[in-house]
Formats: C-alpha cells, structure tokens, sequence
C-alpha cells in the first residue's frame, strides 16, 4: 500500500484541480440538467435507486456534490469511530453553500489523515480491506466526482 505522503499528495493534488472548478460554479450550474434523462435533487431530496437504472441517468452538479458530500461524510464517520450516516440524512445544502461544505469535509477530512492507521482493518466500502484503502479509494472516488463536475460545467458554459 502507498505510504501516506503518497496518499495525501494525491488527495491535495485532486483537491487542486477541484478548486479550479469550485471558484467558478456558478448558482445555475448547480440544477442545471444536460440530458432528458437526469439524476438531480428535487424539493431537497436527491434522485436515488437502489440498483443502478440502465440506462444510467446523467447527474445534475447538484447530484454529484450531493453524492460526494454522502460518501464522503460516510467514510470520515468509519475513520472517526462514529455511527455513520445514513444516506437519507445527508442533505444537500444548496447552490450557496454546497462549496463550503464540500471544503469542511476537505478541512475534516485532512485532519484526519495524519492519525490514521492505514495498516489497520476496515470494513468500509468493502470488507477485508485497511484503511489505506479507504484512503486511497477516497482519493479515486473524489477524482472521477471532480471530473463529473468540472465536465457538466464546462458542457453548461458551453452552451449558454
């Protein structure tokens, strides 16, 4: 397993490219939808199955910031020891203030790495891993969510 140096440079160099993104999301870019067939959040609540539809929906920037904001509130309760979240309790905060809290799980999530035991088990996302892989998992699943977002605001710009 990658040594934690490691790991952190690859989580601030994703958090680097995120920035980039999140200084220029606009409040319209958030719900704006790009296909007929979307995943968004409607009246707070975002679209959800519990087996993946085929096709797959395209997702809003609303839905991605949602769905990091429900993994990753999910994985740093596993790293703290606390009672993790449900799903239906993470609740999007809105256009306004969807990119301070994706920062507050940055800045919690930061925190955290340094007192990790990466050699340690873990049974989150899946069983019979450590917890450096969570932490590394943390790092991919962030970068393909980066990537969602800054590609359906790029599409928006795009278009307007």
């Amino acid at each position: 397993m990658a040594d934690r140096e490691l790991l952190h440079w690859q989580f601030d160099l994703t958090w680097g490219l995120f920035e980039y993104h999140l200084e220029r999301l606009v409040p319209g870019d958030h719900l704006w939808e790009p296909a007929d067939l979307v995943w968004t959040i409607r009246d707070g609540v975002p679209d959800w199955a519990e087996s993946e539809p085929d096709p797959v929906p395209v997702p809003t920037i609303a839905w991605v910031s949602w769905h990091i904001g429900w993994w990753w509130s999910v994985a740093i309760d596993h790293a703290a020891g606390r009672r993790p979240r449900d799903r239906a309790e993470v609740v999007w905060p809105g256009p306004e203030r969807v990119v301070d809290w994706l920062r507050a799980m940055r800045d919690e999530w930061s925190v955290l790495l340094p007192t990790l035991d990466l050699t340690a088990p873990s049974t989150f996302p899946w069983p019979d891993r450590t917890v450096g892989h969570v932490v590394a998992w943390v790092n991919a699943e962030l970068m393909k969510n980066v990537t969602e977002i800054g590609q359906l605001r790029l599409l928006r710009a795009a278009v307007r």
